[in-house]
């Protein structure tokens, strides 16, 4: 940490906002105070006893934080709005960013090594989370707090060079947008179950103003698209929901080449569809 914040002094301030929202590396921490470990145990009893069932279920789970009850969002916030969390992104973006918590895109994830070609299939396949990274301004950073796991799957981030077993109290940092990484395992039901936090943060330069809002709601709104296609074909079971699976799954292939090639994909489809070619 003193060796990073050395070279940051050495940097004129334009150098080093420049560096810190190219693109931010993934990095690897730790709950380790009493308080915040207790705080995590009382959440892991709390989803143990209310989604019992879908511990069971193959299929991985989120759901939002924000429709979760009051007294749970509070021990969340607790964890990811920590000097922990917080603390690591402005080691590397520094003191002056900016930090917007998306607390409205923040999930609970019950984690299931489940490839099946559906909408969640990739999640443990080699993936961006995000299509966004041409954008020039700030960066999107996901945290993944583990409330509970054990080392028995292997997080790779491709981009940063890391690769982290992850268990319980441990938390990893990751650029939405422009990390490349996935999850080496199996499947194995008498696995200790993987509960964890998927926490968001727009970080952008002081003084952003309206391009900062702009890139906000741009994220905002492809988030919720791709989440709901996301859910809606995951195990798929009839005709709709595996086509939808499918399509999950090619787009997220075309994002790995380059995010525009996406959307390239939708414009010739959408051509070809108008100029009467696929009739």
């Amino acid at each position: 940490m003193d060796d990073a914040a050395g070279l940051n002094q050495t940097r004129t301030p334009s150098e080093q906002r420049s560096r810190a929202f190219r693109r931010f590396p993934a990095s690897v921490g730790r709950f380790d105070d009493i308080a915040g470990r207790r705080k995590i145990d009382e959440l892991v009893k709390w989803v143990e006893e209310h989604y019992r069932e879908d511990l069971g279920k193959r299929p991985s789970k989120h759901v939002y934080v924000s429709k979760l009850p009051a007294h749970i969002i509070q021990r969340i916030d607790l964890l990811r709005n920590s000097s922990a969390i917080c603390g690591a992104i402005r080691q590397h973006c520094g003191a002056d960013c900016v930090i917007t918590p998306m607390q409205h895109t923040d999930e609970l994830y019950i984690s299931h090594y489940n490839k099946d070609y559906g909408g969640d299939h990739g999640l443990f396949s080699r993936h961006y989370d995000g299509n966004l990274r041409f954008l020039p301004l700030g960066t999107v950073v996901r945290a993944l707090i583990y409330l509970q796991s054990d080392p028995t799957y292997k997080v790779v981030f491709g981009d940063s060079m890391i690769e982290q077993s992850f268990v319980s109290y441990e938390f990893g940092l990751l650029d939405f947008h422009r990390e490349l990484h996935w999850v080496e395992g199996e499947y194995n039901p008498a696995d200790r179950q993987r509960i964890l936090l998927k926490c968001n943060y727009m970080v952008a330069p002081r003084n952003s103003g309206l391009l900062a809002a702009a890139a906000l709601a741009l994220n905002t709104g492809i988030f919720y698209v791709v989440k709901a296609a996301m859910e809606y074909s995951k195990s798929p079971k009839n005709p709709p929901q595996f086509i939808v699976g499918l399509l999950c799954n090619l787009f997220r292939l075309l994002n790995n080449i380059h995010p525009l090639v996406p959307i390239a994909f939708i414009l010739v489809i959408l051509c070809a569809a108008g100029s009467g070619v696929l009739l």
